[in-house]
């Protein structure tokens, strides 16, 4: 029952291999050069909000107006802190989404060959080994249940840890709002 692999199968299957690392480098390195750039603009916005906010705070003549001072300068500060966690989040969460859609389409390519094989070892399978060839289908078709019941429940886990880091995001931009009208 054995299946002797060629050597164009092998070498398309490393190239495939070697495509696919080099592509799922290429998403990682564009997912790094996203976050970069989203802390460089936060740095700048940052720079330039605090020295907006040294100059005011040096303009201040009373307790009421460094009252006042503060309850405006902290609604802005954790509404651009929301911001950025969730965009740093969606990037994430892209980037994350493409090498799942990837390695997804790679193991069923692998899977599909793996059934090609087996389909050519079945067939050529000497007579009397029905047997274990049923017990190897049945695994088979177990094994590719468990994998969908696996990525269905990555899939649900990550869909919770949106609507959660959404949840919290919200509740978060909300919160900053009274306590700075309490100010």
């Amino acid at each position: 029952m054995t299946t002797i692999l060629t050597v164009e199968q092998i070498v398309a299957a490393q190239k495939a291999n070697i495509e696919t690392l080099l592509g799922l480098t290429a998403k990682a390195f564009e997912g790094v050069e996203k976050i970069v750039e989203l802390n460089m603009s936060a740095s700048k916005a940052a720079l330039a909000d605090t020295g907006d906010n040294a100059k005011a705070l040096l303009s201040v003549k009373d307790a009421q107006e460094l009252l006042a001072l503060q309850s405006s300068i902290f609604q802005p500060l954790a509404e651009k802190t929301a911001a950025y966690s969730r965009h740093l989040y969606e990037i994430a969460s892209g980037t994350t989404s493409e090498f799942t859609k990837t390695l997804e389409g790679q193991a069923a390519q692998v899977q599909q060959q793996f059934t090609g094989m087996l389909d050519t070892a079945v067939k050529s399978a000497p007579a009397g080994s029905e047997a274990a060839v049923a017990v190897l289908k049945s695994a088979v078709a177990a094994a590719n249940n468990a994998l969908e019941s696996v990525q269905k429940a990555v899939k649900q886990a990550t869909d919770v840890a949106e609507a959660n880091f959404n949840a919290v995001t919200s509740t978060a931009a909300n919160a900053a709002k009274p306590a700075a009208k309490k100010r």
